[in-house]
């Protein structure tokens, strides 16, 4: 061999481990490239969790006080109705005439009612309607006093409640039979 031939090989040699070395650069560049991405990743991914850990505690906390006060309308609506019933049983004991007592129960009873029925609170309508199990509970059955009265309600014993459509209580009535 000459010697061009054997500086062409080593050239070649020198070429391939430079090659070599170029790729063993890269791949190692690339492997970093590749953890680097799988931190941020992770990061992102540890971050995105403790964001939603966090919301749903604050949801659960939301909903817990939403229930506990839920009311706090209802009863500030109600405490000057119990200011009228305090303010009533005090000018009982110095009232003469009976008739102011009862205008004075009647305006309480009204404003009271008027309140519960602004928060969605309907009476049910019973007497005389026809017997219906899902709103009624019959308390007794009595024989009714004409033939159209059968299956119908003849007495309210308590009455029921709708509140804003749904039956919170229901009727206790006498049916005819």
């Amino acid at each position: 061999m000459n010697n061009t031939d054997t500086n062409n090989k080593e050239d070649q040699k020198q070429n391939a481990s430079e090659e070599a070395v170029k790729a063993d650069q890269n791949a190692v560049t690339q492997e970093k490239s590749l953890e680097e991405k799988y931190a941020e990743l992770n990061d992102k991914y540890v971050r995105l969790y403790a964001d939603f850990e966090n919301f749903r505690k604050r949801a659960t906390k939301e909903r817990v006080d939403l229930i506990k006060y839920a009311s706090e309308d209802m009863f500030k609506q109600i405490i000057p109705v119990l200011d009228d019933f305090e303010r009533a049983f005090k000018s009982i004991k110095e009232a003469t005439d009976i008739n102011i007592i009862k205008q004075g129960e009647e305006l309480i009873y009204n404003k009271f009612k008027g309140i519960l029925v602004q928060n969605g609170l309907q009476e049910m309508k019973s007497a005389g309607e026809k017997f219906d199990p899902e709103i009624h509970d019959a308390v007794t059955n009595v024989p009714a006093p004409t033939e159209d009265k059968k299956g119908k309600v003849i007495d309210e014993v308590e009455k029921g409640y709708y509140l804003n459509g749904k039956v919170i209580r229901h009727a206790k009535v006498i049916v005819g039979n």
